[in-house]
């Protein structure tokens, strides 16, 4: 077995400067394996919060034990030597009997060029060879976040329990669903909202290419410059009580939570699936929250609902029947930047600033 040098990773050196960094190796461990990389997706909105400086962990300490976040020195600082969570490898050395040597797997290692891993402490999901690889950046990770939000729709009916036997679609099926925002988590969880049976699924958010990505996916686009979704949801659902039965929120603002609120039916659940950097100051707790008896559920991808038995390994492999049935789709319509990783400084910069949108980059090593 070869030792691994000099890996190539994509970090940032201080806010605002992203940069490629290179790594040290290490041996391969007893039933260890190692891959280099293919594909490493882009997570836009928690890898732009650590580019831009606004991440909590580079400004507050999070206790780990007691799950608190309090003042003192943040748990995070710079230089973050690999940012992400979206990998695609190809396995060239192994001691690892059910990982063998040119297997494509997806993991989330981050942005490096290779990868020695351990699959008592990473999760490995084999790739069939029918899934274009590319997709795979979605099966270990940004899949199942998503999919863990309609997981989270089934426990607010009450049937955690019973949430194996229903598949994903116990929560969406027959029902009226909106997101809010059209980023890579708000379409794929429209997506996988339909393929398990919704009676519609309205996406809404304010940017041109993003509704038209989420209308070729076969959603309804709700564009808010135009339209309040709140309103527009109400006037369109009327039966047996106006709005949505469930809203699965997508964009860390907190005027984005607010709407999701106002959209709802009475006693409806909002999915929270968004990342708040700047808090959510925008919701207003008195008005609809208070007046129609809403619910918050926050659903992500360390958790599982209470009572589910449900594993990470099923979200994967629930993302990859979806990818087996939409990757057409994705591919056309998600995945609008592929981008050797050399570029990639220069690519985040470009989108901290604002001086260009994708809806889903991918980088190639």
């Amino acid at each position: 077995m070869t030792e691994m040098t000099g890996v190539r990773s994509l970090g940032v050196r201080a806010p605002g400067e992203p940069e490629i960094f290179t790594e040290p190796g290490g041996p391969l461990t007893a039933g260890g394996f190692e891959v280099e990389t293919l594909f490493s997706g882009l997570s836009a909105g928690t890898e732009l919060a650590t580019v831009k400086g606004t991440s909590p962990f580079l400004s507050r300490r999070f206790d780990r034990r007691l799950r608190l976040f309090e003042d003192g020195a943040p748990t995070g600082s710079y230089p973050v030597r690999c940012l992400g969570y979206m990998e695609v490898g190809r396995v060239r050395e192994s001691r690892c009997a059910a990982v063998p040597v040119g297997a494509t797997v997806a993991m989330a290692y981050g942005h490096r060029a290779a990868y020695r891993a351990d699959p008592r402490s990473d999760h490995v999901v084999a790739l069939p060879g029918d899934l274009d690889p590319l997709l795979g950046v979605y099966v270990a990770q940004m899949g199942p976040i998503c999919a863990n939000g309609l997981l989270h729709a089934v426990a607010e009916l009450g049937r955690t329990d019973a949430a194996r036997g229903d598949g994903l679609g116990g929560g969406v099926a027959g029902r009226r669903v909106l997101v809010t925002g059209a980023g890579v988590v708000g379409l794929l969880t429209a997506l996988f909202a339909l393929h398990h049976g919704a009676a519609e699924v309205a996406v809404a958010d304010p940017t041109p290419a993003r509704l038209a990505a989420a209308g070729e996916l076969g959603c309804v686009p709700v564009d808010e410059r135009t339209y309040d979704p709140a309103r527009w949801c109400k006037e369109r659902w009327r039966r047996p009580e106006p709005g949505a039965d469930v809203v699965f929120q997508c964009r860390g603002l907190g005027r984005a939570l607010h709407t999701a609120l106002r959209a709802l039916r009475p006693q409806g659940s909002v999915i929270d699936l968004a990342f708040y950097q700047d808090g959510a100051a925008d919701v207003r707790l008195g008005e609809e929250f208070h007046h129609n008896g809403l619910t918050v559920r926050c659903a992500q991808i360390g958790r599982v609902p209470r009572g589910s038995s449900w594993s990470r390994a099923d979200l994967s492999a629930a993302t990859v029947e979806l990818l087996r049935a939409r990757g057409a789709d994705v591919l056309r319509h998600l995945v609008t930047d592929v981008v050797p990783v050399e570029e990639a400084p220069a690519f985040l910069r470009d989108l901290a600033a604002r001086r260009r949108h994708t809806i889903q980059a991918v980088f190639t090593f």
